[in-house]
């Protein structure tokens, strides 16, 4: 008997995942039916590698476990990317809204760390921005709807970045336009 192995003495051997998880919120949700009300789990979730990928999920679930498994399982499907400075910074102000939440995130210089709270700190954490701050301006305590307007915002940097052409970044440079000939007269070769 004492060559027999107790399943409870070896290590789990599970996948480590590449990202880090912080459970915001978790709410007991009910729906009515005929014999009464049917209680669920809203789980929500945020979800990032520290070097500029993060995701906001929500899911329910029978249990608190498995609407958190959905929740970043439904995170992973919306991660975005987040251009970090080398100062660990954003490059620049940014404002933006989801639903009621309105959110404001500024460039801190290097030491600042993040001054923020809730949601905010806890979605530019896994994002793996180092200094900035982050200010709730509505006066929604909703944790979910200001994890979304941070995730707007984080991805109004990134669409700001993709948006500048090579024409925009030189002002001095015009594109050369060529018009169609009117329609009555020959093309000249």
């Amino acid at each position: 008997m004492a060559m027999r192995r107790d399943r409870r003495s070896q290590p789990r051997h599970q996948e480590r995942s590449e990202f880090d998880r912080k459970l915001l919120d978790v709410r007991r949700v009910a729906r009515v039916v005929a014999g009464g009300r049917r209680f669920s789990f809203r789980a929500t979730v945020v979800i990032g590698n520290r070097r500029g990928k993060v995701g906001v999920g929500v899911a329910k679930g029978q249990d608190v476990s498995i609407a958190q498994e959905k929740a970043v399982a439904r995170a992973r499907k919306g991660i975005i990317l987040v251009p970090i400075t080398k100062d660990g910074s954003i490059a620049h102000e940014v404002r933006a809204k989801y639903a009621a939440a309105r959110v404001i995130l500024r460039p801190r210089p290097v030491g600042s760390g993040i001054i923020a709270g809730g949601a905010v700190r806890a979605v530019v954490e896994l994002a793996g921005i180092t200094n900035c701050s982050g200010k709730i301006v509505s006066r929604t305590p909703n944790k979910l709807t200001n994890a979304m307007a941070t995730l707007e915002a984080l991805a109004e940097l990134t669409k700001g970045r993709a948006v500048r052409s090579p024409a925009a970044a030189r002002p001095d440079e015009t594109p050369t336009q060529t018009t169609p000939p009117p329609a009555g007269e020959p093309a000249s070769a």
